[in-house]
Order: C-alpha cells, then structure tokens, then sequence
C-alpha cells in the first residue's frame, strides 16, 4: 500500500510538471516575463528529476541479491543526489539569465503572467505538501527530494508572483524601478534554489558516507535495547540509514553461561523489540558478549 502511494506521488508530480513547465514557457514567452521563463526551464529540469527519483525508487524497492546483500536502499540516495545536482545548476541558470536581464529594457508585465505564477504557486504548494506527507511516512528519500524540488518551486513562483506583480504595479502608476522587479525575483530565487539544492547533496553525502542517526534516536534504540531483561551491559551500538530503511549494529554482555540456543532467542528477542520501536529499521546485528557475576 505504501509503495503504491509513492508510485502515485511520483506520476502526479511527474504529470504536474510536465503541465506547469508547458503553462510558464508559453505564458513566458508570449508575455515577455523573464522569471516565468526561467521558472518554466527549472519546472524543465524537475521532470527530468522527477523521472531519475522515480526510476531510482522503483529500483531501491528490489530485495537483496547476490551482488546487493544489504538491499538496494541507496539507490534513492543516488536519485535524491541528482534531483539536487538538477537544482543547483537550474538555480545558476536562473540567476545568470535575470542579473543579465537587468542591463536590458524590461519586458512589459502582464496580468496573464501573474496569474500563471499564482496557479503555479497554489498547485507546487498542495504537491509539496502532498509528497512530504507520504515520504515522511514511509522514509523514502527519492520521494523526499522530490517534496524539497516541490518546495523549491513554491519558492520560485512566490518571488515570480511577487516581481511580476511589482512590475505590473510600477507600470501602472509610472514608477520606472518597479518594472525591474521581475529580474529581482529570478535572482532571488535562484539563491533560494541554490541553498536547497546545497543542502540536499549535503544531506546525501551523509547518507552515502554511512553517517550515524541523530543522537536521540541512538538513545532513544538504546533504551529499547536495555529493556530486554538478558541485556547486562551495551558494549556498542551502530545505526545508518540505507536509503529508506536504517541498519543496525549492537554488541551487547548476556550472561557467559547460557547455551547457544539461549543466545540465539536472546537476539532475536532484541532484534523484535528494535523494530517493533522503529519500523524503519530492516536489520538488527547482533553480536553478544559474555558477562559474568563477578564483572
């Protein structure tokens, strides 16, 4: 059911794209509003990214195999990946075309361009809230990037409606520096852009280096661990995210007298209580230690 959910949120934006990135070019082109335009060549750039965090879901969903024991889970972190090296390059597309646009005579802003921008807003706004639900809900990092790419084009459309509007005001009660508030807004949202962009592929980076959880949720594993009665001491624990699961590492002390068998229960035991806590995770190790009454 969750995968189907994601399937859906993935074509919705997909199709959502595809339309808004037609709607802005042609508006754009035909009103002369440079933020709609470059607006409509980043909405461009989101079906492309749309389309890799699609293929790279799809493919993190294959279960383990020969050659991919832990699973395919990083897959999503390499989409995630590219949907932010797509936002970073259309941000300094964006910003490139509206500084230029300044040494030129601006366009004249219409009403039509507006409205476009607002429609714009409204539909990115209900989609990112949409995809964030569901992503948050099922830890999918694809589907993640591509509420943030949602989000960075509520950021664009909000600065364009806002420049166009400002141009449109300035035309009609003749305030010439107004007429330059289009350009402004292309510039202001391609730093926006920029800024999410860099912090996706930071967040990927951590992902693909293997970093730890947040500390309170290492507290928070560790304190389930120590509610297992067999459990003497936590001599390590280890847990990264795999995508859109979590791989977990524990060493604990049990009691050097019991039989293999014991052993066996003991873990299984924690690895039950583990992911009962945290349905996010997919695998406990476990390794025990012995400990004894004289420790």
């Amino acid at each position: 059911m969750e995968n189907r959910s994601s399937i859906i949120a993935m074509w919705v934006s997909l199709l959502s794209n595809v339309l808004l990135t037609g709607i802005k070019l042609i508006v754009g082109i035909v009103y002369g509003s440079q933020v709609l335009i470059a607006d409509g060549i980043h909405n461009a750039g989101d079906i492309i990214a749309t389309a890799t965090a699609y293929s790279s879901m799809r493919l993190s969903g294959k279960p383990p195999d020969e050659d991919h024991p832990y699973g395919h889970g990083k897959a999503e972190v390499l989409g995630a990946g590219v949907v932010a090296f797509i936002l970073v390059i259309a941000a300094i597309y964006m910003g490139y075309h509206a500084f230029l646009a300044f040494f030129h005579e601006p366009g004249k802003a219409h009403i039509i361009a507006l409205i476009a921008a607002i429609v714009s807003l409204l539909i990115k706004q209900a989609l990112y809230i949409y995809t964030k639900r569901i992503s948050d809900r099922i830890n999918s990092k694809a589907l993640q990037a591509t509420a943030y790419d949602h989000l960075a084009d509520v950021y664009a459309s909000l600065a364009a409606s806002i420049g166009i509007a400002l141009a449109w005001i300035g035309e009609r009660i003749d305030i010439d520096w107004l007429s330059y508030g289009d350009p402004a807004a292309g510039v202001i949202v391609s730093i926006l852009v920029l800024k999410l962009g860099f912090d996706m592929a930071r967040e990927t980076v951590d992902v693909l280096m293997d970093k730890s959880l947040s500390p309170d949720k290492i507290e928070d594993i560790t304190e389930h661990l120590r509610e297992v009665p067999e459990v003497r001491r936590i001599d390590r624990l280890r847990a990264r995210e795999h995508g859109h699961y979590v791989l977990v590492d524990a060493r604990v002390a049990v009691l050097g007298t019991l039989t293999i068998q014991e052993g066996h229960d003991i873990i299984r035991k924690i690895k039950k209580k583990v992911q009962d806590a945290h349905p996010e995770v997919d695998e406990v190790l476990v390794h025990l230690n012995p400990w004894y009454e004289n420790e």
